[in-house]
This record gives C-alpha cells, structure tokens and sequence, in this order.
C-alpha cells in the first residue's frame, strides 16, 4: 500500500451535512475508527450524533481549517454554494493540501466551479456521488463514483473503504457528478415504469400480493428496486430516498440533457410525475409515486 494512502491513525476528518445520507456515512466513519468531527446547519441532526462521541465543530471555517479530509453530503446546489463559496466557508479556511471529498448530487456546472476553485487555492478536491440508498449506507454497500485526480483518489482509498463496496474514478472534475445524473436517470425511469406495472396488474384484477411478490422477483427488476415492492405492498413510504430529493435529480438530469443535446422522452415523463407529487409526498420514499400514478389512471378512466 502506498505510504500516501490515509492512515486513520493520523488523519482527521471533517464532515459537513448529516442528513439522512450524511448522519449515517458519519455514523459509519466513526464506528469503523476515523478521527472525525462534523458540522450541520441545524442543530437537532447535530445533537443526534454527538450522542455517538462524534465531535461537532462551531462553524465551517473552524471545521475547514483543522480538517485534513473535508467530506460533504448536502441537499442541493443552494447548500453546496453557501457551505463552499460563502463567507466563512469551506474555501476561506481550508489549508492547501487539504483533501475534499464532495459527495452531493448536484449540477455539472456547479461540480467544476468547485474544482476550479479548489485548484486556485491549492486544494485537492474530488466530486464523489453516492449510488445507493440509506439501507446501502448503513450496510456499508454503496457505490462512490469520483471525479478527479488519480493520485488523490488512491489517497483516499481507505476512506472508501470503511463506506462503501466498490469505487470508481470516473474521469476529470466533475465525471463522477455526471455518472451519478446517468445512474439517476435509470432509478426515476424504473420506478415510473414499477408504478405503471403495479397499476397495469390492478387494473387487470391480478391479486395484488401475488402482483407485487412476482415482479419482485423477476429479472426485469433492478436489484436496488426489489425493496420498493415491500413499500409499496405494506404502504409504508418511510424515506429512504425522498420523493422530492429523486425529483431534484431529475431536474438536473434534463438540464444536463438541454446542455448537451441529449433527447430524454422517458425521462421528460418521470420528471413530471414526481414534481407533480413534491408538494404532498416530497418527504416520502420515491415509490410514494405508486398510489399516485394508480389514482391518476384511475380517475382518468372515469
């Protein structure tokens, strides 16, 4: 292994956001022996995980300036641009040298704007979407796809490897944002395509446990989409990955795909059904689409 892999022994890391993805990637790096600290705008997240001994910093540059690997889990492009680029935050304390790991979802354009920013100061930054949900965090199995330096990425391997399953260095700055808009695509257009099939076999009069039991076990359905079944069957849409943070995403997807010429047709309707469900099951796992769809047809018929 080389010497300039991350040792837990000696380095410290800072971690910013403990959301529902973020709580737990904390959590994990803890558990498994990093020296951590972590910071969150509200407070009630933060006093959760300092019940587990993890420190909590007073403010971002303070977490910045004492942190040797800077991560970062947040809602939106609006979270991400204040935590960085604001006054007082991660860039007017964080030392050259410094390692950032962002892992949020965002906008292309806002991933090089941080590389570009991270590059004028000295610092070595790696845009590293999560693939995966809650479920995958706590069991250590998701997929981190990176953008960025080779050699920073190898540095950071055993980081990766106290979260994760597997990791891949997708590209330059900003490919792993971009890798992660492409997996997303896949997750909104199959869980429209569960909600239609859910709604085809009840319209069909098919029993609806045997429905749900049989396409759960099909070949057709993605892995990371057998659970949803359990959703749906039970009627509990406890978040695993908020309806309105999938609607977040679809909304970059079809930015991207305007910037770049691609045509999305499938997509286009995936966008709409969830944006049209934000406003009453925004804070619901993204099968809450399922009843939705299902009425829709259903009053549609009339």
């Amino acid at each position: 292994m080389p010497e300039t892999r991350l040792n837990k022994l000696n380095a410290k890391l800072g971690f910013i956001g403990l959301g529902l993805m973020g709580s737990r990637l904390a959590r994990r790096l803890h558990a498994t022996g990093w020296n951590i600290r972590a910071w969150n705008r509200s407070p009630q997240p933060a006093a959760e995980v300092s019940k587990e001994g993890i420190v909590i910093a007073s403010s971002i540059a303070e977490l910045a300036a004492d942190s040797d690997v800077i991560l970062s889990s947040l809602a939106n492009d609006a979270a991400v641009r204040s935590v960085y680029l604001d006054k007082g935050g991660v860039f007017s304390a964080a030392k050259p040298g410094t390692i950032i790991l962002e892992m949020s979802t965002i906008s292309p354009e806002l991933s090089r704007r941080l590389h570009q920013e991270a590059s004028a100061r000295g610092v070595n930054l790696l845009d590293v979407a999560i693939s995966g949900s809650t479920p995958a965090v706590d069991s250590g199995a998701i997929t981190l796809l990176a953008g960025g330096d080779k050699e920073t990425f190898e540095q950071c391997i055993p980081i990766f490897v106290s979260i994760a399953k597997q990791w891949f260095l997708i590209g330059p700055g900003s490919s792993g944002v971009q890798m992660k808009l492409v997996v997303n695509l896949l997750l909104g257009i199959d869980m429209q395509a569960i909600a239609e099939a859910v709604s085809l076999g009840e319209h069909l009069k098919v029993d609806r446990d045997v429905l749900l039991d049989v396409l759960s076990k099909t070949a057709v359905v993605a892995p990371a989409m057998a659970g949803k079944f359990r959703k749906i069957k039970e009627g509990d849409y406890s978040p695993e990955f908020p309806l309105r943070l999938m609607s977040k995403d679809m909304d970059l997807v079809m930015n991207a795909a305007k910037a770049s010429g691609a045509d999305l047709p499938a997509a286009a309707v995936a966008q709409s059904v969830l944006a049209s469900n934000v406003s009453t099951n925004g804070n619901l796992d993204l099968s809450a689409i399922t009843p939705s769809v299902i009425s829709q047809e259903t009053r549609a018929a009339v």
